[in-house]
């Protein structure tokens, strides 16, 4: 695996404040409420993480079209700075779609504050060149739904900061 020069570099503004981008990273529940591309889920059951230096996330993700189609992917986190950067070598392994064979790849996502309360998401990823646009495709997919995710999160917090303010 190259490591001088990333093969995907992206970068995403979302509209929600930093802490809440970052755990949608590191706690299981809301990462199985985003990740993958569009028909993928992650039964929840089928992800475990120990977020910190030395530690991991593993997940099973499951193509709802094909559900023999399952990719398990696990991370050996090599560096992790709490709401500010999780990086490591990502294992992507299992029954994949076709023509792709199971692979690694170094992954570093930083999480930087915008104005707004905004968070600004950046990514790269040292892959084999063949699979840089299935593996942007892929995030651009995982990033709707995730903008979705957050929206939805965000609603019910305010929800319950309305319902906490009203009078007894």
């Amino acid at each position: 695996m190259k490591t001088e020069t990333p093969q995907l570099v992206i970068s995403r503004v979302f509209d929600a404040p930093r802490e809440l981008v970052y755990r949608a990273f590191t706690d299981p529940d809301h990462l199985a409420a985003w990740w993958g591309p569009t028909g993928n889920s992650l039964p929840r059951d089928k992800i475990e993480f120990d977020v910190r230096p030395g530690g991991y996330q593993r997940w099973t993700e499951v193509n709802a079209a094909e559900p023999e189609l399952r990719v398990h992917i696990h991370v050996d986190l090599t560096d992790v700075t709490d709401g500010e950067l999780l990086e490591g070598v990502m294992h992507v392994s299992g029954r994949l779609q076709e023509g792709i064979e199971p692979f690694e790849t170094r992954l570093r996502v930083e999480f930087h504050d915008e104005a707004d309360g905004r968070t600004r998401l950046e990514i790269r990823q040292w892959l084999p060149e063949r699979l840089a646009h299935p593996s942007e495709e892929g995030w651009r997919q995982a990033f709707t739904k995730l903008d979705a995710t957050l929206m939805n999160v965000q609603a019910v917090a305010a929800n319950h900061r309305e319902v906490a303010a009203w009078p007894s």
